[in-house]
């Protein structure tokens, strides 16, 4: 009797301990979940990121007009870094909120599109697609994929906002912005 009732306890302390864990885990992807609300769908293992406070990693970019182009370039100008593709509907969903932005806000934030190139079919979609839209804020050429790299985007659209100290201000925002969701981003940098 007194074996039975020690393996029974033995049993019950043992899932009050797996469900504590699974508890705690829950728990905790449920505040992660909410915490990324604003930034869209990401993974769970996906890694996180440039973080905010971080200084925005430096490059060189031809654009498509074959200037070449450094972030660093932008210093003392607020930045949003914006990774999009010709072939990704939700880009192709806000380059013309991009544009009105751009119309607008232009003087106060730069807005650097920057294109993985190396993703695409061809070299002229991009063309095609800049000169179709009208977008006139620098569209620069990844081609070989860093900045995609450095940057850790995992999807796309995925835009980054860089303060005129060249630090990332505020949490990357993956998937597509509002025209409303940038002015917000706009008056939060610095």
């Amino acid at each position: 009797m007194k074996q039975w009732l020690a393996t029974a306890f033995l049993v019950i302390l043992l899932g009050l301990v797996i469900f504590t864990t699974f508890s705690e885990e829950d728990e905790k992807k449920q505040q992660k979940s909410s915490a990324n609300q604003e930034i869209g769908m990401v993974a769970p293992n996906a890694p996180d990121g440039l973080q905010v406070g971080e200084q925005a990693p430096d490059f060189s970019l031809e654009t498509v007009n074959g200037e070449t182009v450094k972030l660093s370039d932008y210093r003392g100008k607020k930045v949003f870094l914006n990774y999009w593709a010709t072939w990704c509907p939700p880009c192709r969903e806000e380059m013309p909120e991009m544009q009105k932005f751009h119309e607008k806000y232009g003087d106060d934030v730069v807005v650097l599109a920057v294109n993985g190139t190396g993703t695409e079919k061809k070299r002229e979609d991009v063309d095609r697609f800049v000169n179709e839209g009208g977008y006139t804020f620098p569209i620069l050429l990844d081609k070989e994929l860093e900045i995609n790299q450095t940057y850790q985007i995992l999807s796309i659209p995925t835009t980054y906002f860089i303060g005129s100290d060249g630090i990332i201000q505020e949490p990357r925002i993956v998937g597509p912005m509002t025209y409303e969701m940038m002015e917000k981003k706009k008056d939060a940098l610095k």
